[in-house]
């Protein structure tokens, strides 16, 4: 039973030494802890750090490439590592390491594909108010997107069994956490969360510049994720808006020409409705076509996922279904 522990990091030459001494070596269940670095193009000596706090792995890109990309190289090195759980945990030492050990649990009791880390972000106290409400609003949008409840999607402590890392795609080069609460819950894998600490805050975050910045991205790529299984549905509510706002329109100006003698001075209405009418349908047009693709899209996955399972090998996956027996830069 292998366990890896993946930090991306950028710039983290400071704040490597605390994160890496803080993961526990020993892990009740697990024959084998490992610690793997992924080194995002960073322009200081985190790449010689890592190396010298004994890191088992180091993944080194040339050139910043984003959180998504070190994110989904990290993956793909742990998967050919052997790894049967995959544990994400930030470069800035901002989670308790030694809580890896109660992350981990539901994967290792198969009970849980995913497990989440929840900050309680209510009780942080270097967090705004403003940012506990915006993390708080969030994360409720995207867990409705989801169907699956998340009190902190953008917690990025997680722990991950080795299907879910298999089955899950990444098409951001933002941030992974909304995407994969979005996409488990619409594969209807098995996510649970768990209360975890925190440490004490080390430096502002790099990956936005403001918590609305956050949110605004994450909502995006949550919405673009959940278009990519409910596509006919969202076109088809945006259509079927824009087609009764062209019907009571239409209405509204045969009301006049038939009952008034001002049907001529509503010749504006007539035209608004009929454009309105066209837009509608043809959003419930464009809905088909995507939905078309979407299917399309799930069975590439599904092909993805298959060839993904031949290659790397099932292994331990902690909750496993009974039919399931990249670019990443310089490896160190």
């Amino acid at each position: 039973m292998k366990l890896i522990v993946q930090i991306p990091c950028l710039n983290e030459e400071e704040t490597l030494p605390a994160t890496v001494n803080d993961i526990p070596r020993e892990v009740p269940g697990i024959d084998k802890v490992e610690i793997l670095v992924i080194d995002d193009g960073s322009t200081d000596r985190t790449s010689e750090v890592a190396r010298g706090l004994g890191v088992d792995h180091i993944v080194r890109f040339p050139q910043n490439r984003g959180l998504g990309h070190a994110f989904k190289a990290g993956f793909d090195t742990c998967l050919k590592l052997g790894a049967d759980i995959i544990v994400n945990t930030d470069g800035d030492n901002q989670y308790y390491g030694p809580d890896i050990v109660i992350l981990v649990q539901p994967i290792l009791e198969k009970r849980a594909h995913i497990v989440i880390g929840d900050r309680q972000t209510g009780g942080i106290g270097h967090f705004s108010f403003i940012k506990r409400w915006l993390q708080r609003l969030g994360s409720r949008v995207i867990s409705r997107l989801a169907h699956i409840e998340v009190p902190d999607v953008a917690s990025g402590f997680r722990a991950y069994s080795r299907d879910a890392a298999l089955r899950l795609s990444m098409f951001t080069d933002f941030d992974h956490t909304a995407e994969h609460v979005v996409q488990a819950g619409q594969d209807r894998l098995a996510v649970e969360t768990v209360s975890i600490r925190t440490n004490p805050k080390t430096r502002e975050s790099r990956l936005f510049k403001n918590p609305g910045v956050f949110v605004f991205k994450s909502g995006m790529i949550s919405l673009r994720t959940y278009a990519r299984y409910k596509a006919l549905r969202i076109f088809s509510a945006f259509g079927a808006v824009v087609f009764a706002f062209g019907t009571l329109i239409g209405l509204r100006f045969l009301y006049f020409f038939f009952f008034t003698d001002e049907g001529e001075l509503h010749i504006q209405s007539l035209i608004l409705a009929a454009i309105l009418l066209l837009a509608g349908f043809q959003m419930f047009l464009t809905g088909i076509v995507a939905d078309l693709i979407a299917t399309n899209r799930a069975l590439l996955e599904d092909v993805s996922s298959r060839v993904r399972f031949m290659e790397l090998g099932s292994g331990f996956s902690g909750l496993k279904d009974e039919q399931d027996e990249s670019d990443q830069g310089f490896q160190d």
